[in-house]
């Protein structure tokens, strides 16, 4: 899952990041409410963390904003201001949770991840589902044919994209822009790397391979048809 924070003091944002990054999330940081416009509305994100005190565009006008334009992503209000009046206000201008400065990340996730699950009623599955393998976004858990896989968080994202593509071979490049939010570099070999490390835990000991390699142009997860 893709998550926008909006953040502009930069270890608030850092400790923010870090935190989603190791709970597997895939994170982009945008520093001004303008540019955070900009972002939305060229990209796609599950959700957004916004701070209230942003240069540019306050966090309010901008999700004022964003909700004009019939933007509907859960947003996270983070403000030092913390009393009722603010929270009310907060969520009168759009904003589907808030959270009060200074937080703990645990309570900051717990939240990110009750938003995410209430949206997923009216959006797209959370359960993905290829041939006998299985990935739930919100639980963190794959199995295959009923055997727990253990995934680090880099090699969750990676498999949900294959999943979220299952069929459809997707470059090197797309992997790296889309899952880790890097520019490809030709002479690293990231990719390879856990593809392979990936493909040991999906596929070792299974009749059927799911993860191909197309050679000279990518990957792909398939049934394999021999």
């Amino acid at each position: 899952m893709k998550i926008l924070v909006i953040e502009d003091d930069a270890r608030t944002a850092s400790f923010i990041l870090k935190g989603l990054r190791q709970a597997g999330f895939v994170v982009e940081h945008a520093r001004d409410g303008r540019d955070a416009m900009h972002d939305v509305l060229t990209s796609s994100y599950d959700a957004a963390i916004i701070d209230i005190m942003l240069p540019s565009l306050d966090g309010l006008a901008l999700i004022r904003e964003l909700r004009s334009k019939k933007v509907t992503m859960p947003v996270l209000i983070l403000s030092a201001k913390a009393s009722l009046d603010d929270r009310v206000k907060g969520l009168q201008q759009g904003g589907d949770d808030y959270l009060a400065k200074p937080f703990a990340f645990v309570e900051l996730l717990a939240r990110l991840q009750a938003l995410l699950r209430r949206n997923a009623v009216l959006s797209e599955p959370v359960h993905l589902v290829f041939d006998d393998l299985s990935l739930d976004l919100l639980s963190r858990k794959v199995s295959r044919g009923g055997r727990v896989i253990e995934l680090k968080p880099g090699e969750f994202s990676l498999l949900e994209y294959l999943m979220r593509n299952a069929g459809r071979v997707v470059s090197k490049t797309m992997i790296m822009e889309q899952v880790w939010n890097y520019n490809f570099d030709p002479e690293t070999n990231v990719v390879e790397a856990r593809i392979c490390r990936l493909r040991e835990k999906i596929d070792r000991g299974a009749e059927r391979k799911l993860i191909h390699t197309i050679r000279g142009i990518g990957y792909v997860l398939r049934e394999d048809n021999g």
